[in-house]
Protein backbone atom coordinates (compact mmCIF):
# COMPACT_ATOMS: atom_id res chain seq x y z
CA UNK A 1 0.00 0.00 0.00
CA UNK A 2 1.20 2.99 -0.94
CA UNK A 3 1.67 5.80 2.07
CA UNK A 4 1.94 9.03 -0.19
CA UNK A 5 -2.18 7.98 -1.32
CA UNK A 6 -4.60 10.22 1.21
CA UNK A 7 -7.19 8.22 3.03
CA UNK A 8 -10.43 8.32 2.85
CA UNK A 9 -11.04 9.08 5.66
CA UNK A 10 -9.11 12.01 6.22
CA UNK A 11 -9.43 15.16 5.67
CA UNK A 12 -8.79 17.40 2.77
CA UNK A 13 -4.95 18.12 4.08
CA UNK A 14 -4.43 15.02 6.51
CA UNK A 15 -2.98 13.17 2.88
CA UNK A 16 0.25 15.42 3.41
CA UNK A 17 3.18 13.36 4.11
CA UNK A 18 4.83 14.13 7.98
CA UNK A 19 7.55 16.49 8.14
CA UNK A 20 10.45 15.14 10.02
CA UNK A 21 11.63 17.39 12.82
CA UNK A 22 15.15 18.98 12.04
CA UNK A 23 16.16 20.34 15.48
CA UNK A 24 15.81 16.32 16.73
CA UNK A 25 17.48 15.22 13.82
CA UNK A 26 20.59 17.74 14.45
CA UNK A 27 23.22 15.82 16.37
CA UNK A 28 25.07 17.43 19.55
CA UNK A 29 27.99 19.59 19.06
CA UNK A 30 31.07 22.16 19.58
CA UNK A 31 28.18 25.16 19.36
CA UNK A 32 25.90 24.01 21.62
CA UNK A 33 25.06 26.81 24.44
CA UNK A 34 26.09 24.42 27.35
CA UNK A 35 29.23 24.22 25.59
CA UNK A 36 29.92 27.80 25.44
CA UNK A 37 29.31 27.91 28.98
CA UNK A 38 31.37 25.27 29.81
CA UNK A 39 34.34 27.08 28.22
CA UNK A 40 33.27 30.08 29.66
CA UNK A 41 33.37 28.65 33.25
CA UNK A 42 37.04 27.18 32.89
CA UNK A 43 38.46 30.83 31.09
CA UNK A 44 36.96 31.86 34.08
CA UNK A 45 39.14 29.60 36.26
CA UNK A 46 42.28 30.04 34.74
CA UNK A 47 42.50 34.00 35.02
CA UNK A 48 41.18 33.39 38.41
CA UNK A 49 44.15 31.26 38.91
CA UNK A 50 46.50 32.98 37.40
CA UNK A 51 45.78 36.66 39.07
CA UNK A 52 45.74 34.65 42.44
CA UNK A 53 49.23 32.49 42.21
CA UNK A 54 52.39 33.75 41.63
CA UNK A 55 55.56 32.77 42.01
CA UNK A 56 59.08 34.44 43.76
CA UNK A 57 62.24 33.37 42.10
CA UNK A 58 65.04 32.67 45.10
CA UNK A 59 66.80 35.76 44.23
CA UNK A 60 63.78 38.12 44.50
CA UNK A 61 61.33 38.83 46.99
CA UNK A 62 57.49 40.38 46.12
CA UNK A 63 55.97 43.61 46.96
CA UNK A 64 52.19 43.19 47.27
CA UNK A 65 50.14 46.02 46.24
CA UNK A 66 46.19 46.69 47.12
CA UNK A 67 44.52 49.62 45.16
CA UNK A 68 48.21 50.39 44.61
CA UNK A 69 49.07 50.93 48.79
CA UNK A 70 51.94 48.17 50.27
CA UNK A 71 50.22 45.89 52.30
CA UNK A 72 53.27 43.09 52.56
CA UNK A 73 56.44 41.86 51.27
CA UNK A 74 56.28 37.67 50.14
CA UNK A 75 59.79 35.65 50.09
CA UNK A 76 60.86 33.33 47.33
CA UNK A 77 58.27 30.49 46.74
CA UNK A 78 54.65 30.38 45.71
CA UNK A 79 51.78 32.54 47.08
CA UNK A 80 48.40 33.77 46.85
CA UNK A 81 46.57 36.93 46.13
CA UNK A 82 43.18 38.19 45.68
CA UNK A 83 42.97 38.83 41.95
CA UNK A 84 42.03 41.85 40.49
CA UNK A 85 42.86 43.72 43.56
CA UNK A 86 46.13 43.13 44.56
CA UNK A 87 49.41 43.23 41.87
CA UNK A 88 52.88 41.71 43.28
CA UNK A 89 56.01 43.75 42.11
CA UNK A 90 59.33 41.71 42.32
CA UNK A 91 62.55 43.30 43.31
CA UNK A 92 65.87 41.07 42.90
CA UNK A 93 67.36 41.34 46.36
CA UNK A 94 70.18 38.99 45.99
CA UNK A 95 71.46 39.82 42.41
CA UNK A 96 74.18 42.16 41.93
CA UNK A 97 73.07 45.13 39.30
CA UNK A 98 75.40 47.28 37.87
CA UNK A 99 75.14 51.28 35.61
CA UNK A 100 77.35 51.55 32.84
CA UNK A 101 78.56 54.73 32.74
CA UNK A 102 80.81 56.08 28.86
CA UNK A 103 80.00 52.65 27.47
CA UNK A 104 77.56 50.10 27.20
CA UNK A 105 77.39 46.42 26.74
CA UNK A 106 75.51 44.99 24.03
CA UNK A 107 76.21 40.90 24.63
CA UNK A 108 77.85 40.17 27.93
CA UNK A 109 79.69 36.93 28.15
CA UNK A 110 83.43 35.81 28.03
CA UNK A 111 83.91 37.81 24.61
CA UNK A 112 81.53 40.79 25.79
CA UNK A 113 80.39 43.45 22.85
CA UNK A 114 79.85 46.79 23.60
CA UNK A 115 78.14 49.89 21.98
CA UNK A 116 79.86 52.24 19.38
CA UNK A 117 77.43 54.94 20.67
CA UNK A 118 78.98 57.75 21.42
CA UNK A 119 78.52 58.87 25.48
CA UNK A 120 81.05 61.35 25.39
CA UNK A 121 78.81 63.64 27.58
CA UNK A 122 78.92 60.72 30.28
CA UNK A 123 82.55 60.18 29.99
CA UNK A 124 84.73 63.69 29.26
CA UNK A 125 85.86 65.18 32.23
CA UNK A 126 87.74 68.33 33.26
CA UNK A 127 90.92 67.74 35.86
CA UNK A 128 92.24 69.58 38.35
CA UNK A 129 95.06 70.70 36.54
CA UNK A 130 92.69 72.02 33.44
CA UNK A 131 93.18 68.66 31.24
CA UNK A 132 90.21 66.72 29.74
CA UNK A 133 90.02 62.88 30.53
CA UNK A 134 87.47 60.11 29.05
CA UNK A 135 86.63 58.36 32.19
CA UNK A 136 84.44 54.80 31.82
CA UNK A 137 83.59 53.49 34.56
CA UNK A 138 80.70 50.83 36.12
CA UNK A 139 78.81 51.27 39.37
CA UNK A 140 77.74 47.13 41.40
CA UNK A 141 74.88 47.88 43.49
CA UNK A 142 72.60 45.41 45.32
CA UNK A 143 69.31 46.45 46.87
CA UNK A 144 68.63 46.21 50.41
CA UNK A 145 65.71 47.36 50.93
CA UNK A 146 62.82 46.58 48.49
CA UNK A 147 60.33 48.99 49.98
CA UNK A 148 62.91 52.37 49.30
CA UNK A 149 63.94 51.24 46.61
CA UNK A 150 60.59 50.75 45.02
CA UNK A 151 58.67 53.99 46.53
CA UNK A 152 60.82 56.41 48.08
CA UNK A 153 62.35 58.40 45.37
CA UNK A 154 60.75 58.84 41.81
CA UNK A 155 62.88 57.40 38.97
CA UNK A 156 65.30 56.02 40.87
CA UNK A 157 67.74 54.76 37.77
CA UNK A 158 67.83 58.21 36.43
CA UNK A 159 68.57 59.74 39.72
CA UNK A 160 70.61 57.48 40.58
CA UNK A 161 72.97 57.76 37.63
CA UNK A 162 73.37 61.39 37.75
CA UNK A 163 74.32 60.87 41.68
CA UNK A 164 77.30 58.51 40.10
CA UNK A 165 78.19 61.25 37.31
CA UNK A 166 78.11 64.03 39.75
CA UNK A 167 80.46 62.45 42.12
CA UNK A 168 83.16 61.01 39.65
CA UNK A 169 83.10 64.57 38.05
CA UNK A 170 84.07 65.74 41.76
CA UNK A 171 86.50 63.55 42.15
CA UNK A 172 87.87 63.44 39.12
CA UNK A 173 87.85 67.27 39.17
CA UNK A 174 90.30 67.08 42.61
CA UNK A 175 93.17 65.66 40.86
CA UNK A 176 95.63 65.97 37.59
CA UNK A 177 95.26 64.42 34.94
CA UNK A 178 98.41 61.74 35.09
CA UNK A 179 97.00 61.18 38.52
CA UNK A 180 93.88 60.23 36.93
CA UNK A 181 95.38 58.36 33.96
CA UNK A 182 98.17 56.31 36.28
CA UNK A 183 98.59 56.00 39.30
CA UNK A 184 95.26 57.70 41.13
CA UNK A 185 92.53 55.47 39.63
CA UNK A 186 92.13 52.97 42.58
CA UNK A 187 91.85 55.84 44.72
CA UNK A 188 89.34 57.24 42.59
CA UNK A 189 87.41 54.06 42.19
CA UNK A 190 87.11 54.31 46.55
CA UNK A 191 86.82 57.59 46.92
CA UNK A 192 83.48 57.57 44.87
CA UNK A 193 82.61 54.58 45.99
CA UNK A 194 82.04 56.37 50.00
CA UNK A 195 80.69 59.46 48.50
CA UNK A 196 78.20 57.52 46.47
CA UNK A 197 77.53 55.74 49.23
CA UNK A 198 76.61 58.64 51.43
CA UNK A 199 74.39 59.83 48.63
CA UNK A 200 72.36 56.93 48.38
CA UNK A 201 71.75 56.68 52.70
CA UNK A 202 70.56 60.39 52.41
CA UNK A 203 68.80 59.88 49.82
CA UNK A 204 67.30 56.68 51.47
CA UNK A 205 67.12 54.68 48.06
CA UNK A 206 67.84 51.16 49.70
CA UNK A 207 70.69 49.98 47.94
CA UNK A 208 74.23 49.32 48.97
CA UNK A 209 77.37 50.39 46.83
CA UNK A 210 79.84 47.39 46.42
CA UNK A 211 82.01 48.52 44.47
CA UNK A 212 82.73 51.18 41.70
CA UNK A 213 85.40 50.05 38.57
CA UNK A 214 87.38 52.53 36.21
CA UNK A 215 86.70 50.35 33.06
CA UNK A 216 88.74 52.61 31.12
CA UNK A 217 90.86 55.89 31.11
CA UNK A 218 92.18 57.53 28.20
CA UNK A 219 93.27 60.76 27.29
CA UNK A 220 90.45 62.29 24.67
CA UNK A 221 90.90 61.05 20.90
CA UNK A 222 92.66 64.09 19.60
CA UNK A 223 95.65 63.85 21.83
CA UNK A 224 96.21 60.34 22.18
CA UNK A 225 99.60 60.37 20.05
CA UNK A 226 101.24 62.99 21.74
CA UNK A 227 100.10 61.44 25.04
CA UNK A 228 101.68 58.03 23.99
CA UNK A 229 104.95 60.01 22.81
CA UNK A 230 104.74 61.54 26.65
CA UNK A 231 104.74 57.93 27.80
CA UNK A 232 106.66 56.66 25.76
CA UNK A 233 109.81 59.09 27.43
CA UNK A 234 108.61 58.94 30.96
CA UNK A 235 109.07 55.38 30.28
CA UNK A 236 112.54 55.52 28.79
CA UNK A 237 113.30 58.19 31.40
CA UNK A 238 112.31 55.33 33.98
CA UNK A 239 114.73 52.98 32.24
CA UNK A 240 117.69 54.87 32.67
CA UNK A 241 116.94 55.93 35.67
CA UNK A 242 117.10 52.58 36.93
CA UNK A 243 120.03 51.15 34.85
CA UNK A 244 121.92 54.06 36.33
CA UNK A 245 120.50 52.71 39.85
CA UNK A 246 121.73 49.56 39.18
CA UNK A 247 124.65 50.63 38.04
CA UNK A 248 125.30 52.39 41.14
CA UNK A 249 124.55 49.55 43.54
CA UNK A 250 126.72 47.61 41.79
CA UNK A 251 129.59 50.10 41.73
CA UNK A 252 129.28 51.77 45.33
CA UNK A 253 128.72 49.03 47.51
CA UNK A 254 132.20 47.48 46.12
CA UNK A 255 133.65 50.61 46.94
CA UNK A 256 132.54 51.36 49.98
CA UNK A 257 133.70 47.74 51.01
CA UNK A 258 136.98 47.74 49.29
CA UNK A 259 137.83 51.06 51.57
CA UNK A 260 136.27 49.61 54.77
CA UNK A 261 138.87 46.62 53.79
CA UNK A 262 141.73 48.71 53.61
CA UNK A 263 140.61 51.07 56.76
CA UNK A 264 141.05 48.12 59.09
CA UNK A 265 143.93 46.95 57.55
CA UNK A 266 145.61 50.21 58.21
CA UNK A 267 143.82 50.02 61.99
CA UNK A 268 145.53 46.88 62.36
CA UNK A 269 148.98 47.92 60.86
CA UNK A 270 148.76 50.91 63.50
CA UNK A 271 147.80 48.70 65.70
CA UNK A 272 150.31 45.97 65.61
CA UNK A 273 153.42 48.54 64.93
CA UNK A 274 151.92 50.49 68.47
CA UNK A 275 152.00 46.95 70.27
CA UNK A 276 155.08 45.63 69.39
CA UNK A 277 156.85 49.31 70.04
CA UNK A 278 155.29 49.50 73.63
CA UNK A 279 156.83 45.56 73.88
CA UNK A 280 160.38 46.77 72.58
CA UNK A 281 160.39 49.91 74.90
CA UNK A 282 159.03 47.81 78.05
CA UNK A 283 161.78 45.32 77.03
CA UNK A 284 164.20 48.09 76.85
CA UNK A 285 163.36 49.37 79.93
CA UNK A 286 163.64 45.93 81.48
CA UNK A 287 166.81 45.15 80.50
CA UNK A 288 167.85 49.15 80.87
CA UNK A 289 167.10 47.94 84.69
CA UNK A 290 168.85 44.99 85.03
CA UNK A 291 172.01 46.07 83.66
CA UNK A 292 171.63 48.74 86.17
CA UNK A 293 171.62 46.85 88.75
CA UNK A 294 173.98 44.67 87.80
CA UNK A 295 176.18 45.91 84.94
CA UNK A 296 178.98 43.05 84.50
CA UNK A 297 176.64 40.15 84.49
CA UNK A 298 174.08 42.19 82.43
CA UNK A 299 177.15 43.10 79.49
CA UNK A 300 178.29 39.49 80.10
CA UNK A 301 174.43 38.13 79.03
CA UNK A 302 174.04 40.24 76.39
CA UNK A 303 177.07 39.24 74.94
CA UNK A 304 175.87 35.75 75.32
CA UNK A 305 172.69 36.38 73.70
CA UNK A 306 173.84 38.18 70.88
CA UNK A 307 176.56 35.88 70.19
CA UNK A 308 173.51 33.09 70.34
CA UNK A 309 171.88 34.61 67.67
CA UNK A 310 174.95 35.38 65.53
CA UNK A 311 177.57 32.65 65.15
CA UNK A 312 174.56 30.36 63.99
CA UNK A 313 174.29 32.22 60.82
CA UNK A 314 178.18 32.29 60.26
CA UNK A 315 179.14 28.66 59.54
CA UNK A 316 182.18 26.97 60.13
CA UNK A 317 184.35 28.95 63.12
CA UNK A 318 187.91 28.35 63.84
CA UNK A 319 188.69 29.97 67.75
CA UNK A 320 192.60 30.29 68.16
CA UNK A 321 194.47 31.71 71.05
CA UNK A 322 196.97 34.93 71.14
CA UNK A 323 199.50 32.65 72.29
CA UNK A 324 199.00 28.94 70.60
CA UNK A 325 201.69 27.69 67.99
CA UNK A 326 200.68 26.30 65.12
CA UNK A 327 197.46 24.32 65.20
CA UNK A 328 197.81 22.99 61.72
CA UNK A 329 197.77 19.24 62.83
CA UNK A 330 195.06 19.47 64.76
CA UNK A 331 192.77 21.20 62.07
CA UNK A 332 190.08 19.14 59.81
CA UNK A 333 191.40 20.74 57.15
CA UNK A 334 190.06 18.89 54.68
CA UNK A 335 186.38 20.39 55.90
CA UNK A 336 188.10 23.63 55.60
CA UNK A 337 189.53 23.49 52.56
CA UNK A 338 186.58 25.27 50.86
CA UNK A 339 186.11 27.91 53.19
CA UNK A 340 190.20 28.96 53.23
CA UNK A 341 190.34 28.43 50.21
CA UNK A 342 187.56 31.28 49.47
CA UNK A 343 188.41 33.49 52.50
CA UNK A 344 191.42 35.71 52.21
CA UNK A 345 193.78 35.39 54.72
CA UNK A 346 193.62 36.90 57.91
CA UNK A 347 196.27 39.17 60.16
CA UNK A 348 197.51 36.98 63.13
CA UNK A 349 195.77 37.07 66.13
CA UNK A 350 192.54 37.66 64.07
CA UNK A 351 189.98 35.28 65.09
Amino acid sequence: MDTNEPDPRRGPLDWVPDIPDVRRMQKPGWATPHVFKIAALVLAAILLLTNTAFQIKPEEVGLVLRFGQHVRITEPGLHFKIPFVEAVLRVPVQRQLKEEFGFRTTVPGIQSRYSNAALSEESVMLTGDLNVAVVEWVVQYRVTDPYNYLFKVRGLTETFRSMSEAVMREVVGDRTVTEVLTVGRQEIATTSEQMLQELVNQYEMGIVIEQIVLQDVTPPDPVKPSWDEVNQAQQQRDRLINEARAEYNKVIPRARGEAGQAILQAEGYALERVNSAQGDATRFKAAYEAYRRAPDVTRRRLYLETMQRVLPKLGAKVYMDKGSGSVMPLLPLDSLKGLLGNTPPKPDGAR
